[in-house]
Parts: structure tokens; C-alpha cells; sequence
């Protein structure tokens, strides 16, 4: 469909079917490409050498706007007049909003589970500060502009972050045949990473629990996810994500295929009567739902900061339950091999030749044990019976 194409046709531009091709009344082969679910993207038609007609993406929409992409059309049209072929344009033409949202579409909503996070980092930090610099300029001065602007509002952890997502990204750039070369290569985090080590005492473990109802008022599923954290010691992207297929309730088990879970081993982790207490109140609420929570990982750590005064505790994020949990059966003796299972930390469970090719030991019984007790210690704590006898695990085998 030939079109005389505006910043406002653009904007409103929508799909007819599957995808539908906009193309440029006044610039000779360029078009706008709209998908299906909205997606937009520059092309550039031609005819090569070899008389076949062919397509290359020279950029994506909104990342780059109608007039610069009228140019890099003319540019690659340029380019084929003088006996090039405009495909070898396209690498030096490419930006790094280009790039972002390349690596956004074929890599990062595809394999991360992280993605909700990367993309919003990129988005934040890159795009409006080198996002207009082109691939074969990007410069290490341009690294550290973007990590020094972060870095200025304190924000280290953050600073540390997008470094390393843009070095996935240059890295994969430079696989692709994006790039010919990685600028970031060499280079050092902005900071030293700093890993929290922060574990709650009892006492605040206490608070937290009972503080829930009125701090999470508004959302029942994330005093749920948080309570599952506590009792389970389980991170809380998995546990947000519990589908009903993953449960076996006859068998008191949780069952994690290796796709969900972080480092892609498979992991069962046993439910002790707290825990299923819990899991009972979700699934009547989910009605027919598959999944036991419509609140999606994201948003759990969101509403923590929303609910950090309420709480009337230090500062502390979601992840700090799984290294409480960790170490309070620590301190219940439970063994470091049992933990690490308990974790489905394979650094633990695998480590040398011996747990990792010899032992198919599963632990399936001590882990059953440490949760059990860790539970009896958590409705303890939480109830103030400070009393409660503590019986330590593993001495008995």
C-alpha cells in the first residue's frame, strides 16, 4: 500500500491482518512495516545484482522517527546507485536505539526471564543519552556517559546493572555481524558489586508476618507470595509464577520444571502444613485459573517499597526472605549439601566430580525434614512462643 506517509499516519499506523506494508510515496523504497501486535519497523526494498528482489530492516519505530528513516532510505539507496549492495549498509547505519530494540525482540523478550527489567533499564539509562549514536562510532567514552549519569544519583546497583546489560547486548551484537568489534570489551563495572547480606532476625520476622494483612491491604496474592518466601525459602519469580500442573498436592510437593527455574535444573521442593495452608487459600481464589497468582513477579518488589513504612522494619527487599529462610535452618543445623538442595543451588548440590557425576542422591527426605522444621520454628516465631523447643536436624542420621 503506497501511502504519503506523516509523523501522525505513522503513530496511528495499525496492522490489516497479520502485518501490512506502508510504503513511502516520496522516498523510493522505504516502508513502514506494522505487525500484528503492533510492532513497527523500517524497510528498504531493492533490486540487487542479482535482480531478486529484497528486504532489509534499516531501523524501528518509534527509536527512529520518519525523517531519520527517509534518510537511511536514501542513503542505502545511495549506496546501491554506486554498485553497493545496501545489506552492507545496513550495519553501518544501524544505531544503538537500533540495536536496543533489535536485542530486545530476538533476545531478550525471547529467552530472559528477566526481561520486564532489562528493557526497562535500556530504555531509562541508554536510549536517551547514546541512543542516537551509530554502531560503528559507539565509543567507550560513550560507556562511561551513560554509567556516569547513573552513578551521579547514587544509584550504584543500578550503574553495575546496565553495564552489564549492555555488554550482553554489544556482545551480541558483535555475533550477529552487528558489529566488528565490542567497545565495552575490557572495560570495568562502574562499582565493585556489593551483595546484600541482609537476613532478618526473628523478631522481624515476626513483625513482617503480622504486619501483612495491613501493609498489603490492597493485595492479597503478594501477602500470599511473601508468606510462601518465608515458609519455602524459594525465590519470588517462582513462586509468583506456581501453576496448578506444578502442584501435587496427594504427594505434599511443588514441582519446578527446569524452564522456570533460574539455573534450568528441575527442582522439587516439599510443602510442609503451612505451606499447603497457603496454597489452599490461593487456589480456591484462582477459581479455574492455571496459575495461583495474576500478580505478575514484577510487581511484587513494587509494592514492598510501596509497604516499607508499614512495615515498620528496616529496609529490605523480597529477596532477603530466601537468605533468611537459609539461614535460620542454618542455625537449625541443617547441613550445607541439604540447604543447597533445599535452595536448588547447584554450585552446592553439584560441586566437583563426586556430587556431580557420582552422587544421583535426590536428599528428597532431609529437605522434607529441614522445611517441616523450619515451619514449626517460622509458626513459632510468628505466634511469640519464643519458647518453642528448637531440635536441631541431621544429627539423628
Amino acid at each position: 500500500m503506497r501511502v504519503a506517509l506523516t509523523d501522525r499516519f505513522v503513530a496511528a499506523a495499525k496492522a490489516v491482518g497479520s502485518q501490512v506494508d506502508y510504503f513511502d510515496a516520496k522516498v523510493p523504497g522505504l516502508s513502514l512495516r506494522v505487525s500484528q501486535g503492533g510492532a513497527k519497523a523500517w524497510c528498504f526494498s531493492f533490486t540487487g545484482t542479482d535482480r531478486r528482489r529484497n528486504r532489509i530492516t534499516l531501523a524501528t519505530y518509534p527509536a527512529v522517527p520518519l525523517a531519520a528513516a527517509r534518510t537511511a532510505a536514501l542513503e542505502a539507496r545511495g549506496t546501491l546507485e554506486a554498485g553497493g549492495d545496501p545489506r552492507a549498509y545496513r550495519a553501518s547505519a544501524m544505531t544503538v536505539a537500533t540495536l536496543v530494540e533489535s536485542y530486545l525482540a530476538k533476545r531478550v523478550r525471547l529467552n530472559l526471564r528477566s526481561a520486564y527489567q532489562v528493557e526497562r533499564r535500556l530504555r531509562k539509562n541508554v536510549v536517551p543519552i547514546v541512543g542516537e549514536i551509530r554502531l560503528t562510532e559507539l565509543h567507550r567514552r560513550d560507556i562511561n556517559r551513560v554509567a556516569d549519569a547513573i552513578v551521579a544519583r547514587d544509584c550504584m546497583t543500578e550503574a553495575n546493572s546496565v553495564f552489564a546489560d549492555l555488554r550482553a547486548m554489544l556482545r551480541w551484537a558483535v555475533k550477529r555481524g552487528d558489529l566488528d568489534r565490542d567497545p565495552i570489551a575490557g572495560m570495568s563495572m562502574p562499582s565493585p558489586p556489593r551483595h546484600r547480606d541482609r537476613a532478618l532476625s526473628e523478631a522481624e520476622i515476626r513483625t513482617l508476618w503480622n504486619a501483612l494483612p495491613t501493609a498489603l491491604a490492597k493485595s492479597v496474592e503478594c501477602q500470599r507470595i511473601i508468606r510462601l518466601a518465608l515458609i519455602t525459602g524459594q525465590r519470588i519469580g517462582e513462586i509468583s509464577g506456581i501453576t496448578r500442573s506444578e502442584l501435587d498436592l496427594p504427594a505434599r510437593e511443588w514441582r519446578l520444571p527446569a524452564t522456570r527455574t533460574k539455573n534450568k535444573y528441575g527442582h522439587i521442593v516439599p510443602l510442609s502444613d503451612m505451606a499447603l495452608a497457603v496454597v489452599g487459600e490461593a487456589l480456591a481464589d484462582a477459581g479455574k485459573s492455571e496459575r495461583l497468582f495474576a500478580l505478575p513477579a514484577k510487581a511484587v518488589p513494587e509494592l514492598v517499597v510501596r509497604a516499607q513504612a508499614k512495615v515498620g522494619l528496616d529496609k529490605w527487599v523480597p529477596h532477603d526472605l530466601r537468605r533468611t529462610v537459609l539461614t535460620r535452618m542454618a542455625e537449625l543445623s541443617v547441613e550445607p549439601i541439604v540447604l543447597g538442595h533445599v535452595a536448588n543451588h547447584v554450585g552446592t548440590t553439584k560441586a566437583g566430580v563426586t556430587l556431580g557425576v557420582y552422587v544421583k542422591y535426590t536428599y528428597a527426605g532431609e529437605k522434607r525434614r529441614a522445611l517441616d522444621k523450619w515451619a514449626d520454628r517460622l509458626a513459632a516465631i510468628v505466634s511469640g512462643e519464643q519458647t518453642a523447643k528448637v531440635i536441631p536436624i541431621g544429627g539423628g542420621r
